[in-house]
């Protein structure tokens, strides 16, 4: 059961986000009021087959849905906002949001069919909304995406100051410098709270900014003898407006490709955030890139984390419709890989590697810099916003762990750091930050068109599946004598292999037959004889393979 939350406390909850990366979603109480910064996404695992994506568990915001008052967004990368068209089926809230983040969000509300429904409100960066007793204030950060912002939440309690994802980039391309005014002013003012961005706190030194990506697209474009594919995620317009400015500036035509890329860019260009020089350097429709000479030719897709349906993927695997990568190609899989999809993204680069093209990613040239705060900047903001209680959020464990170290090392109070995770109820009064209790935060699983129908047993079920394969046993039974009428029929895939299957089914075969015919019973139950076929050819097929299939008996009476 959840505590009771005490008049003079603030709760936090996250849903998300804090002990992982992804699914980012916190959820601010004080009294009868809530709101919810972000609501986000992450990826399966290779654990999770067949899953498309996790969502946060909503149990808890069911919970206190008389509460809630708004959605409030920090920046428009999916694991920020992924889960908005899940959330809004259920809870018909205001979203607050930047420009180009709504922009982003938008298109997803209309593919889920809640467009007219969504209560979207547009905010600026030093702009402050009332929401209840919660004023929240929205400063600008920069990060891999445009039109990113921190949020102070002033509460009765104090001033609770969110960083969002961020880093100190005072060369940024878009040229909006981060608000480090704001964060000084809300440091004399006092800040209660500080939860910041602990993404890179295991990294030394200062995240490189941005515009060094720009001479590393200048070196490539230069000595490219062929087409240029860049792969990155179709959210970082940052680093799409480096590739075109390149483009142009070496005289090559540019293609999106990739459905989220082709739609982001379009937001992107109509909102002002993606500037083109020249609308003619546009190829529009892929299919008619051959048409132009290899060297004038410039691909920006997506496929930067290995997505098995993304366009690069598509192309790794001779599968796209419009693209076959050439020897003389030159692909940069601009991006970091998100931990857990590293396999899918090396075998990317494997396969493109294998084709002769020349593969550029981040161990072997600087094509990619991180959006997230390293140890001197994370140092810089908690020594100017100085706040009484610290909280790591945005990251793993070793990542909050060694944010706490940071924070302890520039003076801030080790009694006043709390390190939590996922699920766990936190109480901020005036003069304490506590661990209440926990809610609920197991995974929700997205597969296909069904939301959370994929639980624990499903997942067990598919690795069994996808590890030791399936026997399908069809046996037709004489419901008069009990004996087989035919020879069992035996079905293997992902089990065994030829010549050596044979010989086994044909074993099993008699395995069968006698389970079934040893019984005294002349008219046994069916489902009495699909267990006893289950656990006596599951025991023979363990001694002969050490595996263990999946076994379907079909038992027809006749």
């Amino acid at each position: 059961m959840t505590p009771h939350l005490p008049d003079d406390a603030v709760r936090l909850v996250s849903l998300g986000g804090i002990g992982e990366i992804g699914k980012n979603c916190t959820v601010i109480e004080y009294r009868e009021h809530a709101i919810v910064l972000d609501c986000g996404i992450t990826f399966p695992d290779a654990e999770m087959y067949g899953v498309d994506l996790v969502i946060p568990n909503f149990s808890y915001l069911r919970e206190i849905r008389h509460k809630l008052r708004a959605f409030v967004l920090t920046h428009g990368h999916e694991d920020h906002i992924g889960a908005l068209p899940f959330a809004l089926r259920e809870f018909a809230l205001p979203i607050y949001g930047s420009r180009l983040t709504l922009g982003i969000l938008t298109p997803k509300l209309e593919e889920a069919g809640l467009e007219r429904e969504a209560d979207l409100r547009e905010v600026a960066a030093r702009e402050t909304v009332t929401i209840g007793p919660f004023r929240c204030e929205f400063f600008h950060v920069c990060h891999s995406i445009p039109d990113a912002m921190g949020i102070a939440v002033h509460t009765p309690l104090g001033t609770l100051v969110h960083t969002g994802d961020f880093k100190l980039d005072y060369t940024p391309v878009d040229g909006v410098p981060p608000d480090v005014q704001t964060l000084g002013r809300l440091g004399n003012d006092g800040v209660q709270l500080l939860l910041s961005d602990s993404t890179y706190a295991d990294k030394p030194g200062y995240t490189p900014s941005e515009a060094v990506i720009a001479e590393t697209f200048e070196r490539i474009f230069a000595d490219a003898p062929g087409r240029i594919v860049v792969a990155t995620f179709s959210s970082l317009i940052s680093r799409v407006q480096q590739v075109v400015d390149a483009a142009y500036a070496f005289g090559r035509r540019v293609c999106f490709v990739g459905r989220s890329m082709e739609r982001n860019v379009s937001v992107a260009r109509a909102l002002g955030y993606l500037h083109v020089p020249d609308d003619r350097m546009i190829i529009e429709d892929p299919a008619t890139l051959s048409r132009y000479p290899a060297d004038e030719v410039a691909v920006i897709c997506t496929g930067s984390q290995g997505e098995p349906r993304s366009a690069l993927v598509r192309m790794a695997n001779l599968d796209h419709r419009f693209i076959d990568i050439q020897p003389d190609d030159t692909v940069v899989v601009s991006a970091a890989a998100i931990p857990g999809n590293e396999e899918a993204v090396n075998r990317t680069i494997d396969r493109l590697t294998r084709m002769g093209a020349q593969v550029l990613y981040e161990r072997i040239s600087p094509v990619h810099v991180s959006g997230h705060a390293s140890q001197e900047e994370l140092k810089f903001v908690l020594t100017t916003l100085q706040p009484r209680f610290f909280m790591p959020v945005h990251g793993e464990y070793r990542h909050l762990a060694e944010h706490r170290r940071i924070a302890e090392r520039v003076g801030v109070d080790a009694e006043h750091i709390l390190v939590a995770e996922s699920g766990a109820i936190v109480d901020l009064s005036a003069d304490a930050i506590e661990v209440v209790g926990a809610t609920d935060v197991s995974h929700v699983f997205v597969d296909g068109l069904t939301v959370g129908e994929v639980g624990d047993v499903t997942l067990r079920d598919r690795r069994h599946l996808a590890e030791d394969g399936v026997v399908v046993v069809v046996v037709n039974v004489d419901r008069h004598t009990g004996k087989c009428l035919t020879a069992p029929d035996i079905i293997s895939r992902g089990f065994v292999h030829a010549p050596e299957a044979e010989d086994l089914l044909d074993r099993a075969r008699d395995v069968v037959r006698t389970a079934i015919e040893a019984g005294d019973h002349p008219d046994p139950d069916p489902q009495y004889l699909q267990n006893k076929i289950r656990s006596t050819l599951g025991r023979r097929l363990f001694r002969a393979t050490r595996r263990r299939p999946v076994i379907l008996p079909i038992v027809t009476e006749v």
